[in-house]
C-alpha cells in the first residue's frame, strides 16, 4: 500500500481520494490513465469495495475522473481551476464582465443582518452591528466552483437598495455600484487565502453530501477605498478539487 503521512487520520476513503488526487494535480497521473479497479484498490490499501468505491465516487464528484463501464475509472485531467472575487473584481475593471469562459452564478440572496464577529472585525463596526450580505454560487461545466459572500457596510444600504434585494445585480459588481453612487472607489485590495477541512456548514453552502471530507480554500478579499475604509469584505469556499493558479509576468 502506497505510503501515507503519519499524522493523517482522515477516514480511509478520503487517504486514497487524497492520494490519486496529488498524483493527478502533480501530473503523475494524466488524462486518460486508468486507475486500479475497485477490487485492486481494496486490495491495495486492505479496505472493503464500499471504501474503495466511496474513494473513486469523491473524486467523480471533483471531475477529476469518470467510470467507463467494463473498463474502470479514467482520469479526466488535472484540477480545474478555481477564480476568486479579486478575480473576478479584476475582470470586471478590465472587461465589464465578472465571470471568466464558462461561468454562471445561481442562488443569489441578500439582506441586512447582524455582523459575525469576524466581519465586524474587518469592517471596524462592533459584532451583531447591522452589515449586508450578499451571497451567491459560481458554476462551470465542471460543477460548482465557489461559495461566494460579499459584506457590506449597511449604510450603503440607503443609496443603493438594490443591494439588500436577493437577486443578481445590473449594471456591475457591488463595488462598480458603490462608486458609480459615491465616488468612493477601490485604490487598495488585501488578498489572503487560508486552508482548512471543510465545515458542516461549509459542506452545506458548496452542497456536499454532509459526511464528505475535503480539503477548501478560504479566499478573502479587503478592498478599499482612499481613506483606508473597507467597502466590501469578500469571502470565498472554494470547492474541492479545485487548483488556485495565478500567471504573472516576469520583469528582467
Amino acid at each position: 500500500m502506497p505510503g501515507q503521512p503519519r499524522a493523517d487520520n482522515r477516514p480511509p476513503y478520503a487517504r486514497i481520494a487524497g492520494y490519486y488526487r496529488d498524483l493527478i494535480g502533480s501530473g503523475e497521473l494524466s488524462a486518460g490513465d486508468l486507475l486500479p479497479s475497485i477490487r485492486g484498490l481494496a486490495d491495495e490499501w486492505k479496505v472493503s469495495s464500499a471504501t474503495a468505491d466511496r474513494a473513486m465516487k469523491l473524486l467523480r464528484d471533483e471531475k477529476l475522473v469518470q467510470g467507463i463501464p467494463g473498463v474502470g475509472t479514467e482520469v479526466i485531467g488535472r484540477p480545474v481551476s478555481l477564480s476568486s472575487g479579486s478575480e473576478r473584481h479584476d475582470r470586471s475593471v478590465k472587461t465589464h464582465s465578472a465571470w471568466g469562459d464558462g461561468e454562471k452564478s445561481s442562488g443569489h440572496t441578500a439582506g441586512v443582518v447582524p455582523a459575525p464577529e469576524d466581519v465586524a472585525t474587518v469592517l471596524g463596526i462592533a459584532a451583531d452591528d447591522d452589515v449586508i450580505r450578499r451571497s451567491r454560487i459560481y458554476r462551470d461545466g465542471h460543477g460548482i466552483i465557489s461559495h461566494s459572500t460579499s459584506w457590506i457596510p449597511s449604510e450603503f444600504a440607503h443609496v443603493l437598495p438594490e443591494l439588500v434585494q436577493s437577486a443578481r445585480l445590473k449594471g456591475g459588481l457591488s463595488l462598480d455600484l458603490i462608486a458609480q453612487a459615491t465616488g468612493r472607489q477601490v485604490v487598495k485590495r488585501i488578498d489572503e487565502e487560508t486552508a482548512r477541512i471543510a465545515t458542516e456548514r461549509d459542506l452545506e453552502l458548496l452542497e456536499l453530501e454532509d459526511d464528505t471530507v475535503a480539503a477548501i480554500l478560504v479566499l478573502t478579499a479587503q478592498f478599499l477605498d482612499a481613506d483606508g475604509q473597507v467597502l466590501e469584505y469578500g469571502v470565498d469556499l472554494g470547492a474541492p478539487g479545485r487548483t488556485r493558479r495565478t500567471t504573472s509576468d516576469v520583469v528582467r
